[in-house]
């Protein structure tokens, strides 16, 4: 059997690290085999789940600085039949690829938005006047680079070494401590043979909508979790795109949604929500930590 692997292309993307560190710690403890399918969006990705192309998807949901990747939590709402396995931590270091001979030359440069962010304060230091341009991946751009030397891109050096391309700048990102939280995901009823692992449950993400904007509506969700003494490690909102000023809420609770105190507070969180879903339950593993 054949595992296939949906994540966010072109090679060399830090998605695709994840998925690779993913498939290494996988295929230790199984025997199958595993083949990346790259996509040129986060919700492509997310879609070859939902629509049977792929067993799963790895996609970033978080980054330490840069805050939540929207487009991984707008979509996992919209799709109802997927669910989140694992959680892997990725440490990112960026670098400036480019075949210019030095900064002097450099006219733009190209990236994803987030690790364009992540290196705001890097560009207006040493590239105050170029052109700063958003693209799909922090690989896209990667494959002009050799025929107009005037641009460059903030990618990885692993993203440098495969495509065969001079790094001009390396840790550029403006927080040393820097981290993507990516999700591996599939649909709900998977199949047992590609169950990504037996790790105890340490998290649950959920997400839910509100029946009204009333005074005191979050609240008594909040409320909820903190009787019971279960911690939210993470709570963010996002506009349901029906009408301004409606609002979903996503939330990562430290605990297992099997667990009787889970149980009593989500049958509670219920009788508070409009629309309640179940994002996930699963584990987190730090990706510098495995071999």
């Amino acid at each position: 059997m054949t595992l296939s692997i949906a994540h966010l292309g072109p090679p060399g993307t830090y998605t695709e690290q994840a998925a690779v560190f993913y498939v290494n710690w996988f295929s230790k403890s199984t025997r199958t085999e595993a083949i990346l399918c790259p996509h040129t969006t986060i919700p492509q990705s997310l879609h070859a789940v939902a629509n049977g192309q792929a067993h799963l998807a790895v996609v970033p949901v978080e980054n330490s600085i840069e805050g939540s990747v929207t487009t991984t939590m707008d979509t996992l709402w919209q799709l109802d039949s997927l669910r989140i396995q694992l959680a892997l931590v990725l440490p990112i270091a960026h670098t400036l690829i480019s075949c210019a001979s030095n900064l002097n030359k450099i006219k733009t440069v190209y990236s994803h938005p987030q690790a364009l962010a992540q290196c705001q304060g890097w560009l207006e230091r040493f590239l105050p006047t170029v052109e700063i341009i958003p693209s799909n991946s922090t690989t896209e751009a990667l494959q002009r680079l050799q025929q107009d030397t005037t641009t460059a891109a903030i990618a990885s050096s692993r993203a440098a070494q495969l495509y065969d391309l001079p790094i001009l700048a390396s840790g550029i990102n403006d927080n040393p401590e820097n981290f993507t939280r990516f999700w591996v995901v599939s649909q709900d009823k998977v199949d047992a043979a590609y169950q990504t692992t037996k790790l105890p449950v340490s998290h649950t993400s959920l997400a839910f909508s509100m029946p009204a904007n009333t005074p005191g509506a979050l609240v008594k969700p909040l409320q909820i979790f903190a009787q019971l003494g279960i911690n939210l490690s993470r709570i963010e909102s996002r506009p349901t795109k029906r009408s301004l000023g409606e609002y979903l809420f996503f939330m990562d609770l430290e605990a297992d949604a099997k667990e009787a105190q889970m149980q009593s507070a989500l049958a509670e969180l219920i009788t508070h929500t409009e629309i309640l879903k179940i994002l996930g339950a699963y584990n987190v593993l730090a990706i510098n930590t495995l071999t």
